[in-house]
């Protein structure tokens, strides 16, 4: 995990102390976490993946995919209807998909109140 932290705060050219900042922490926590003398909490792993832009699992080492520069979302408007699409990676997401996507940020932002 110290590794990744660091690997990507310095893929960023940030400082520990923009970093923290950005976190809402002191430097000296932040800083704790990438040299391993403190373990950030599970509400605070999720806050630095958020902010890197990747996976909890990337961050502790349980995959080698960053997700930073592989998942593209985007939403289109069809030409021929006031529609819109969801696509990940280049694919239209399914209605059962969708219906999860919705149901998945409903629980976000309930966890995050």
């Amino acid at each position: 995990m110290l590794e990744r932290l660091s690997e990507l705060r310095k893929e960023r050219k940030w400082s520990l102390q923009e970093t923290a900042d950005q976190l809402g922490i002191a430097k000296s926590t932040y800083a704790g976490y990438e040299s391993g003398y403190r373990l950030p909490s599970l509400q605070s792993l999720s806050q630095i993946a958020d902010l890197f832009h990747t996976s909890v699992d990337y961050i502790l080492g349980r995959t080698e995919d960053s997700l930073a520069e592989h998942s593209v979302i985007e939403i289109t408007e069809l030409i021929d209807s006031n529609e819109k699409v969801l696509s990940l990676d280049g694919v239209l997401l399914s209605k059962e998909e969708l219906d999860d996507f919705v149901a998945f940020v409903r629980v976000k932002r309930g966890l995050k109140s």
